[in-house]
């Protein structure tokens, strides 16, 4: 019992950072609290991202902002999922497509293909774009994925051209990040990412997708509507107490 609880809460540093412009709902401010985990184990990781935690690099988060709780929580139950038209379509499209999964990775295919999509993503969506260094992609992407984090590459004729970062848990799968090569948007390697996510949760016997935050009317998130069934969790609360997820019923369009 007191190794469980010695797993549940690993040495950390504790922090807020300061409240800086919401991405996702106009003119709101987000204030981020975070606890940076040296050496967190993959008991640690699942109790904290099935309550509603993110992870990058060491980091792991959730948002407290002032007045506002619109992110709320998805994951897809896996054993009850079922695909759409278009998402069989998006399998059958890739079927040419090697899929590698392993520890993740830095290679300068990774740096030049993080960079362009999100080049094209400033020109397309209007995000903010700055390229990123191997150092930060290193600290976000690589560092604390430990014994469980994952990345599943995407090579087409021996090209990189999508990379998807992901935590293989206790219970479930964790989207953390994914990118990919625009010249190939015609295969719909996001859809197809996740949709590979659900078969490899299968294989391991695993019932979650966690894909992170929802919030109503953003348009950034409405791919996530797609992919059902799921189930919604509302707060954050302490690794001492059940998180109440509750089935989901988004419409999709």
């Amino acid at each position: 019992m007191n190794e469980e609880l010695d797993l549940l809460n690993p040495p950390s540093t504790d922090f807020s950072m300061l409240d800086y412009d919401c991405a996702y709902i106009p003119g709101n401010f987000v204030r981020m609290h975070y606890k940076y985990v040296d050496k967190a184990s993959k008991t640690f990781a699942t109790a904290v991202i099935a309550r509603g935690w993110r992870r990058f690099g060491k980091y792991y988060f959730h948002p407290i902002c002032n007045g506002c709780d619109a992110c709320k929580s998805l994951r897809i139950d896996v054993n009850s999922y079922h695909y759409t038209k278009s998402q069989k379509k998006a399998i059958k499209r890739n079927k040419e497509t090697q899929i590698i999964v392993q520890k993740p990775t830095l290679t300068t295919a990774h740096i030049d293909l993080y960079n362009k999509y999100h080049a094209f993503k400033h020109q397309k969506d209007g995000w903010s774009h700055r390229n990123i260094s191997q150092r930060e992609y290193y600290e976000n992407f690589v560092d604390g994925a430990h014994d469980f984090g994952k990345e599943v590459l995407y090579i087409i004729d021996g090209k990189l051209v999508g990379v998807d970062l992901i935590d293989i848990l206790n219970d479930g799968i964790s989207a953390i990040y994914f990118y990919y090569d625009p010249d190939y948007a015609h295969l719909s390697l996001g859809t197809f990412s996740l949709l590979y996510q659900i078969k490899l949760a299968k294989i391991l016997e695993l019932p979650w997708i966690y894909l992170g935050y929802w919030v109503e009317g953003c348009k950034a998130f409405a791919y996530k509507s797609k992919f059902q069934p799921e189930e919604i969790l509302d707060g954050f609360p302490h690794v001492s107490e059940q998180p109440l997820w509750e089935t989901w019923d988004k419409p999709t369009d």
